[in-house]
């Protein structure tokens, strides 16, 4: 009796113990890609597209498998493909060669044709996924996974007509509202994500820009608040207007941004003035902050191999399609990721692995 009591009381503690973990997220360097990868206390994983393709596919791959090893996962359950831009499914090839993927999820067909995407989703992708499942979503749909609750709000150009769970209120920057030029382009299929892990929320809403934002979030908040938010579209301008960053109020928000791509002065002025906003952490040193707009260092992941004593003062001006301008700098040493760790309370915890700094946000705070 008593043998079995004590037994009852292991598996008690055990179940507990299992319970308490964290979910973990891994904002993974592909140099102004994504490859953002999700793994619940489970062991279950969800990842965010597989960064550069072409002589940059071996490397992102490898980068993304390195994240899964640091994880202690195996393989992949879930992988979503927010559109089809060659810096968020480049390096997919690779990595099926040497990760198994249980499901392939995307938005469905290229609305932006070009003769190399075009031939791998004609020949390629249909193999990969071949031997898996292959699920194209719209909004509204779910992604199993346990301890989470993963809502996919936008896909294919549509977003959920419905709010989640608590949100739904007026959003009063609506009235303030200037559209961009339509963007007719795969960013704006993106398939954008909501996911839930008891109190904590986060949001990556892929490359979704300026004026499908606005779609989403106006003129109701059909998201609500969140706490960490993956900053839309690398940081960059055509995106991350303020109908989005200051009506979900995140508490930490990190950019997947390169050395020239995203942190621009017009974008990092909305995100650093977002209500509620403690701070932003980026992938990359940018050149096209400037002195005014970046980060202290601590918050980068990742600088240059050739790092400048100092920041200029004015920003680097994106040269025009072109022009000739200097290349951008090299990044050739270690790739660091941001990590994120979660609780069930809604707190978490950011580092920064190149220089092991964290800080904690609690809620409420």
């Amino acid at each position: 009796m008593r043998a079995s009591l004590l037994l009852i009381l292991l598996l008690s503690f055990a179940v507990l113990g299992a319970g308490s973990k964290a979910l973990e997220i891994y904002l993974i360097d592909v140099e102004g890609g994504n490859a953002t990868l999700f793994v619940s206390p489970s062991g279950e994983s969800v990842l965010i597209d597989t960064g550069n393709g072409g002589a940059a596919a071996a490397r992102d791959a490898g980068r993304i498998m390195a994240a899964m090893k640091d994880a202690g996962i195996t393989q992949l359950d879930h992988l979503i493909t927010t559109h089809w831009h060659g810096d968020h499914f480049g390096g997919m090839s690779e990595l099926a060669a040497n990760v198994t993927i249980k499901e392939f999820i995307d938005h469905g067909a290229n609305v932006e044709p070009a003769p190399p995407t075009d031939e791998f989703l004609q020949k390629t992708y249909p193999q990969l996924y071949g031997k898996a499942k292959h699920t194209v979503v719209k909004p509204g749909d779910r992604v199993s996974i346990s301890d989470m609750d993963w809502r996919i709000v936008t896909s294919a150009g549509e977003h959920i007509s419905s709010s989640v769970p608590g949100a739904g209120k007026p959003n009063p920057i609506c009235t303030t509202f200037k559209p961009q030029e339509v963007d007719k382009s795969e960013n704006a299929q993106s398939v954008g994500s909501h996911i839930t892990f008891g109190k904590f929320r986060a949001l990556h809403l892929g490359d979704l820009t300026w004026n499908k934002e606005f779609d989403l979030m106006c003129p109701q908040n059909r998201l609500g608040t969140v706490d960490l938010w993956i900053v839309s579209h690398h940081g960059q301008a055509i995106s991350n207007s303020e109908v989005l960053a200051h009506a979900i109020q995140a508490r930490a928000a990190i950019m997947n941004n390169g050395t020239r791509k995203g942190g621009q002065p017009e974008a990092m002025r909305i995100i650093h003035l977002a209500p509620g906003l403690e701070d932003l952490w980026q992938l990359h040193f940018s050149q096209l902050s400037g002195q005014e707009y970046t980060v202290p260092g601590m918050f980068i992941a990742n600088t240059v191999d050739d790092a400048p004593a100092s920041i200029p003062v004015a920003p680097f001006v994106t040269p025009l399609p072109g022009t000739t301008a200097a290349p951008p700098p090299v990044h050739n040493g270690t790739a660091y990721w941001i990590k994120v760790t979660a609780d069930r309370d809604g707190t978490f915890t950011v580092t920064n692995a190149r220089n092991s700094f964290s800080k904690k946000y609690r809620p409420g705070v």
